[in-house]
């Protein structure tokens, strides 16, 4: 056989993980970390990106803002570096504490920046279109708290419809992880927060193993459905 003949092994698939905390021992890295595995695993390669860890500045430059009339704008180089590494990844899963329904401030900054006119939309064909994308958001508040409902709608309007939609996502989903405080969170009928008894031990032991499944469950569900429709 031929060295032109020879077949030549097939490129593995890249994943981008994002986490946004600014603790590098949080729930939302330890997730992210899970992901990561889950993704290698499934034969990704994975790119980590800690925007904390990475110093990524969150606010809007002069030289990040956009230019209507010039979707072939240079960004700035950190910009470009990170539009690279979103461009580079067939799958991107990004973790984050829920905040006031949304995403943290960091995250924002990160999306404004990175999300950008000329990359992420603006164009007859987006960039991003096929990319597949998992928002994974921890949220304290108890799964059977009459507020997670809205919680995911809001989540998914935001992400699945405000952002991905527009960028030209093959698929976009929410992965909502309620339950991630140690002590659970209720409002009671005048809108008193109550705090609860810690869990510990054994309880804590199987809260977390679930806790984790789901969220291994969801990157899981996100991969399936890219080998059904490959």
């Amino acid at each position: 056989m031929t060295q032109h003949a020879a077949t030549t092994a097939t490129a593995a698939p890249t994943a981008l993980v994002v986490v946004s905390h600014h603790r590098a021992d949080s729930l939302s890295a330890h997730v992210a970390s899970r992901a990561v595995d889950r993704l290698t695993a499934a034969g990704h390669t994975v790119d980590f990106l800690d925007l904390h860890a990475e110093n990524f500045d969150p606010r809007m430059t002069v030289a990040d803002q956009p230019e209507w009339g010039n979707r072939d704008k240079v960004y700035s180089p950190g910009t470009e570096a990170h539009m690279r590494r979103v461009q580079a990844a067939d799958v991107i899963v990004v973790v984050f504490p829920v905040y006031w329904q949304s995403v943290p401030a960091m995250l924002k900054g990160w999306i404004d920046a990175v999300w950008n006119y000329g990359f992420a939309y603006g164009r007859s064909k987006p960039r991003l279109a096929g990319k597949r994308i998992l928002w994974l958001g921890l949220a304290g508040a108890t799964a059977d708290d009459a507020i997670v409902p809205g919680m995911q709608q809001l989540l998914e309007a935001q992400l699945n419809e405000g952002l991905a939609y527009y960028s030209g996502f093959a698929d976009s989903r929410v992965g909502l992880l309620p339950d991630a405080e140690e002590q659970p969170q209720s409002l009671d009928a005048e809108g008193n927060l109550v705090i609860g008894e810690a869990i510990s031990g054994d309880a804590r032991t199987t809260h977390y193993a679930a806790f984790d499944a789901k969220a291994e469950g969801f990157v899981d569900d996100l991969l399936a459905a890219a080998l059904v429709t490959a």
